[in-house]
């Protein structure tokens, strides 16, 4: 069971998050402070840490320079948790070493998928640094590709897609997501470039390609 840190000082939205949590299975700690939260990572280390960006003591993007700068929670997943239309905390937040963000208001699927996306590749890149779902390993140490044992050589957005879509198994990933985190933009005219990427992708991982499925107006899943 996954342990959660939620440091949230808004109570209805904290109240909110652990209840997900909770009801998913992981053990959460409710934090309203940072100061707190501080006291309880020198005793015990979560597997993910929730972070609001506005604390009532503290700056989230202070508190995630502190985790980032610590080898003890260095490598610990962080998802910050941000104000709409706040795009330069977001950005500031990726740049400093948060591995996801998820903008208020939120829905309660959306949060717990990307938890569940988070920590999948966190202990998916592990020490060998891969990730093998069917007959597919992606290495990220090497940045290379297998299927069935044998070499796919992709060019780098392909290689970039399919990591992406491995590391959210099971989950529905949208086509602004793909776009935002392998693109770097949201802009709806490199949808077709998307599609072609994927038309692409399947093709050379030949008969593995059909783990690529097509979720209509909505994106992607990788599933066996």
């Amino acid at each position: 069971m996954a342990l959660i840190y939620v440091v949230e000082d808004d109570l209805n939205i904290r109240e909110i998050e652990s209840f997900a949590l909770k009801n998913m299975g992981f053990a959460v700690k409710e934090f309203e402070k940072a100061s707190e939260f501080y006291h309880m990572v020198t005793e015990q280390l979560p597997e993910l840490i929730l972070l609001d960006i506005m604390l009532p003591d503290a700056d989230g993007l202070e508190v995630l320079e502190r985790l980032r700068r610590d080898g003890r929670t260095r490598n610990i997943p962080v998802i910050m948790v941000t104000a709409k239309g706040a795009e330069m905390d977001k950005v500031r937040g990726l740049d400093i070493g948060a591995d996801d963000y998820i903008t208020k208001p939120f829905g309660v699927m959306e949060l717990i998928s990307r938890v569940k996306a988070l920590l999948r590749r966190s202990y998916k890149s592990g020490p060998d640094r891969s990730i093998t779902v069917g007959t597919i390993c992606l290495d990220e140490e090497k940045h290379r590709v297998t299927v069935a044992g044998s070499v796919c050589e992709l060019t780098f957005k392909e290689y970039e897609l399919l990591k992406l879509l491995m590391i959210n198994e099971g989950i529905v990933t949208g086509r602004e997501e793909i776009l935002e985190k392998v693109w770097g933009t949201d802009f709806e005219g490199e949808s077709r470039t998307l599609d072609m990427h994927i038309k692409t992708l399947r093709q050379k991982l030949q008969e593995a390609g059909t783990m690529i499925k097509t979720v209509r107006n909505v994106g992607y899943i990788f599933n066996i």
